[in-house]
């Protein structure tokens, strides 16, 4: 742990007092209507999930006098911290949300869900959302890159502890608390942070709904901070503060570089495939392999050169349940060779290939025939944005055919476009929503920056 001098909290606090929509780059406004239609695309899938209906059922009857807010796609309201949960389970439960490889962590998932039910209350503007958003993402990344990979080798998950940082700075920054006000926000979303990540090895329910628990812990802190509450002036950097007792390593300084300046949220992922980041490449170098001939009845054996931080976390090749199963860069893999030659176009693993493969016995077979290697090139060509793969295919005649992918889809080199994820959006929810409603919210979404209100981004209703 490095001896660090710098006043972190209170840095980050000015930094979110000071932000206006006219000192963030052009590029990073541009990339925000991106962010926004790819989370809505997910919590789109993610409210029908049986996880988010028993936390909606669980937490919808919660109401209060004054701080109701929606709940996403219905008519329902509850009291804005389980409006936030309910609303970040519903955008994180699927892993096939925004990421950031340095950071590791999925910071979208937890910061629009807070920001929006905060801005429905305060009746913001769409750059007043906006800016907060940017300001949350920019304290929840920076934060994540200072104290990571060792925060995630310690156990923790970094989505929920970093998440409620960011979505702290973002509520803060909607309700318009003055600079003091904020640090003591930060302060109180230190002592909130929470997630643990045994889910990798004994799977379970809980990182289906680490995102709601971190924007509630997001609202709550600012809430606590505007009513006069405090928190340690240090939380972050102090001798017992947040980065001490969540990791064995602290950079200060990555907090604080360029704070203003640099905005590492431009160095966001969107994933075509509802798994990890960190296994997207591997996916789409399976498909290549798969549509040159490696199909799932000739293949005898598969070995991924991947990166030595996946080790452990993300290889087994034996998933005990669905959610392990999203986690298993072997199974991914086996289902991409599967399904890839039945695809049109380019493959994009949706939670329901998965919910499909988990019951096939002949990928769960040749999952178990695939290891996952260190590969010295992939470890040579990673970095703080994206992280590339190798699949190496054995085929029972004894032909070897192998594919290396540098630049998976989604990442900055490799883009998904606003038009792209537009057009995700669509062919993924029109059934749920039809189109003309789904038109109507693209236009507000695409306009928010000029909107007075943000009531529109409340419009999508279920069909029933």
């Amino acid at each position: 742990m490095q001896t660090n001098s710098i006043p972190v909290t209170a840095e980050l606090a000015k930094f979110i007092s000071d932000l206006t929509w006219d000192k963030i780059p052009k590029h990073i406004q541009e990339l925000m209507p991106v962010l926004l239609i790819d989370i809505f695309r997910s919590a789109s899938v993610g409210v029908e999930q049986s996880w988010t209906k028993t936390i909606t059922d669980t937490f919808q009857s919660v109401q209060s006098n004054t701080t109701n807010s929606p709940i996403w796609f219905s008519n329902n309201m509850a009291e804005i911290t389980k409006a936030a949960f309910i609303n970040g389970t519903a955008c994180g439960s699927l892993d096939w949300d925004d990421s950031h490889v340095a950071a590791i962590i999925h910071p979208g998932i937890c910061i629009w869900p807070a920001a929006l039910n905060v801005a429905y209350l305060q009746k913001s503007t769409g750059k007043e959302l906006l800016t907060a958003v940017v300001a949350g993402y920019e304290t929840a990344i920076r934060i994540g890159m200072s104290i990571q990979p060792e925060h995630s080798l310690r156990g923790f998950q970094g989505t929920p502890t970093c998440g409620a940082f960011g979505a702290a700075a973002a509520c803060a920054k909607l309700l318009k608390l003055p600079e003091e006000k904020i640090q003591n926000a930060l302060g109180i979303a230190a002592t909130f942070a929470c997630g643990l990540s045994q889910f990798f090895v004994s799977g379970s329910d809980i990182k289906r709904f680490h995102a709601g628990k971190a924007a509630a812990n997001g609202v709550e802190a600012a809430q606590l901070a505007q009513a006069g509450l405090t928190g340690p002036h240090d939380a972050i950097e102090g001798s017992q503060g947040f980065a001490k007792a969540f990791s064995d390593r602290f950079s200060a300084q990555t907090v604080v570089e360029g704070l203003g300046s640099y905005f590492p949220t431009e160095s966001i992922s969107l994933k075509p495939h509802a798994s990890s980041v960190r296994m997207q490449a591997a996916i789409e170098a399976a498909a290549v392999l798969a549509r040159q001939g490696a199909t799932i009845d000739q293949i005898e054996s598969i070995v991924i050169g991947v990166h030595g931080a996946m080790v452990g976390k993300l290889t087994t090749n034996t998933p005990r349940d669905f959610q392990q199963a999203q986690l298993s860069t072997p199974f991914a893999v086996a289902m991409a060779i599967k399904l890839a030659p039945q695809r049109s176009g380019p493959l994009s693993l949706a939670i329901s290939d998965y919910e499909h493969c988990f019951n096939q016995t002949d990928v769960h077979d040749l999952s178990k025939k695939t290891i996952c290697v260190v590969d010295a090139e992939v470890e040579k060509e990673t970095t703080m944005e994206s992280v590339p793969a190798r699949v190496t295919c054995t085929l029972k005649n004894g032909q070897v055919l192998e594919h290396f992918i540098q630049f998976p889809k989604g990442c900055p080199q490799n883009p998904i476009t606003l038009e792209e994820v537009a057009l995700r959006f669509k062919s993924i929810a029109t059934p749920a929503f039809g189109i003309e409603a789904l038109d109507t919210w693209l236009e507000s979404a695409l306009n928010l920056s000029r909107l007075e209100s943000i009531d529109s981004l409340f419009s999508l209703k279920l069909i029933k």
